[in-house]
């Protein structure tokens, strides 16, 4: 079956900032195998996350994301950090941030709504209901979701 494509026939661009192999591992093969035509980018830190989207040093040529899926516990910068300066941010507010934690704290989801985050995700720890966490993510944020365009 072909791939559906967003608007335009090209792929959406999703950003992964997840520092747990695993989990990159996981969401990769999900992603591969939807029917939604994507690209998926991975970096391990917020410090990296920031680069990527400001398009410093070696990500001067990447892509901006149509979504963001972001993990709160992160080396170097953590994701709150990063969510902050997501969406304080005139280039980058506008951007879907879906967090993606392990993370059950009424705290936490407070502070990534308060700091605009578009979704709060508690990731699973059972394998099966991981991906069906990340395929829904696909169907809802990817099939349903209107996007904002890039600008």
């Amino acid at each position: 079956m072909a791939k559906m494509r967003k608007m335009f026939g090209r792929p959406i661009e999703i950003l992964l900032v997840e520092d747990n192999p695993g989990d990159v591992r996981l969401t990769q093969e999900v992603f591969k195998e939807s029917k939604i035509l994507n690209n998926l980018r991975v970096v391990m830190d917020g410090m990296e996350a920031m680069a990527f989207l400001h398009k410093e040093g070696k990500y001067a040529t990447a892509p901006s994301p149509d979504l963001i899926l972001l993990d709160l516990n992160l080396p170097i910068k953590d994701g709150r950090e990063v969510l902050a300066e997501i969406k304080s941010s005139e280039d980058l507010k506008r951007i879907p941030v879906v967090v993606m934690t392990i993370s059950k704290a009424e705290e936490d989801i407070l502070k990534a709504y308060e700091l605009y985050a578009n979704c709060y995700i508690t990731k699973p720890i059972d394998l099966d209901q991981f991906i069906t966490v990340v395929k829904s993510i696909e169907d809802f944020w990817l099939t349903i979701v209107k996007l904002p365009p890039q600008e």
